[in-house]
């Protein structure tokens, strides 16, 4: 999947979100799109890194203890 087909993805889905709304006031609306695309991001890390966590830091571009605080806050330690 190239970044634009990622990009087309995230468009759609806050498109539908606001939709879905139906008038009511986003709030906080970053925070929620980041936390939500963040662990599918470190769960697929750690399985192409078979669970080597500094391999998966390296793959995302982060420093290990940066990658274990974010998997600890997403449950996935």
């Amino acid at each position: 999947m190239s970044k634009e087909s990622i990009q087309d993805c995230v468009r759609k889905s806050l498109e539908k979100y606001f939709r879905d709304l139906d008038g009511e006031t986003p709030h906080h609306v970053y925070e929620m799109v980041m936390h939500t695309v963040e662990k599918p991001v470190l769960e697929i890390a750690m399985e192409r890194s078979s669970g080597n966590q500094s391999q998966a830091a390296e793959i995302l571009g982060i420093n290990r203890n940066t990658l274990r605080k974010k998997l600890g806050d997403h449950g996935l330690l």
